[in-house]
């Protein structure tokens, strides 16, 4: 059990305030709405919980992590990388789920365990070769590699995502890659859509992904507004922000 009254073990001093007790409060009813979606869906693999901290204080990352998060989401690399590198003696996964440019993959390369918006061949080899030259300059480990997939009926035209015509030629590229781990599929429920029917066929596009590359099986839906339905499809990973850390602080 987290003692909120204590400074942590590195003598940040940082957990003892009302910030820290507010998310755990949000964070335990995260926790029990994807135990609650996990039993409904009769599942016994809960999904891993991925808490994105974009616009928040790395101050926030360290609370979360003396509260037993593992996983943090970042999208853009600017942010990510200044926190992965202030934060360093956490023990902490840092996942980069903002849309990437290829000139960013140097700097995503050096903190990212997993990318998990890959839409472009481009990405890939910038990636690749980003990867290659960290590997060899500190033996870091494979990045793991998820195909941001678009579920609109016009995929790409508002969140984002390879068309699913175009996930095999990424899947092929990716695992030929040295370096890059194919760990499967990121989609986004299209504004305005029904959240399980984005999901299901979401599903149905990593079974055929499976069937080429049965590694491939991670499936990384759902936010706030719909962890539910993406539990209920499959969901190996769920990327939860404002539940959990509230609105975008004010600046001023």
């Amino acid at each position: 059990m987290i003692n909120l009254g204590q400074d942590d073990e590195q003598g940040h001093g940082v957990v003892g305030d009302s910030r820290a007790a507010e998310l755990s409060r949000r964070l335990d009813l995260v926790r029990h709405r994807i135990d609650t979606a996990v039993a409904a869906a009769g599942r016994h693999d809960p999904p891993r919980l991925i808490v994105v901290t974009k616009f928040h204080p790395a101050e926030d990352v360290r609370r979360l992590a003396a509260l037993g998060v593992t996983d943090v989401g970042e999208n853009r690399d600017q942010e990510a990388a200044s926190k992965s590198a202030g934060l360093a003696d956490l023990d902490i996964r840092w996942h980069f789920i903002g849309q990437l440019q290829s000139n960013k993959a140097k700097s995503v390369a050096k903190y990212a365990a997993s990318v998990q918006s890959i839409d472009r061949l481009q990405v890939v080899d910038a990636l690749a070769k980003a990867v290659a030259r960290e590997q060899e300059a500190t033996g870091r480990a494979d990045l793991d590699c998820f195909i941001q997939v678009g579920l609109d009926d016009d995929a790409g035209a508002h969140r984002g995502g390879a068309s699913p015509a175009d996930v095999e030629v990424l899947a092929d590229k990716i695992e030929s890659a040295s370096g890059l781990q194919l760990s499967g599929l990121m989609a986004v429920a299209p504004l305005g859509a029904d959240p399980e029917a984005a999901f299901e066929k979401l599903a149905g596009i990593s079974e055929v992904l499976r069937a080429a590359h049965p590694a491939s099986a991670a499936i990384s839906a759902g936010m706030s507004q719909d962890l539910e339905a993406a539990v209920k499809f499959g969901a190996t990973h769920l990327r939860i922000g404002s539940d959990i850390l509230g609105s975008r602080p004010a600046v001023g």
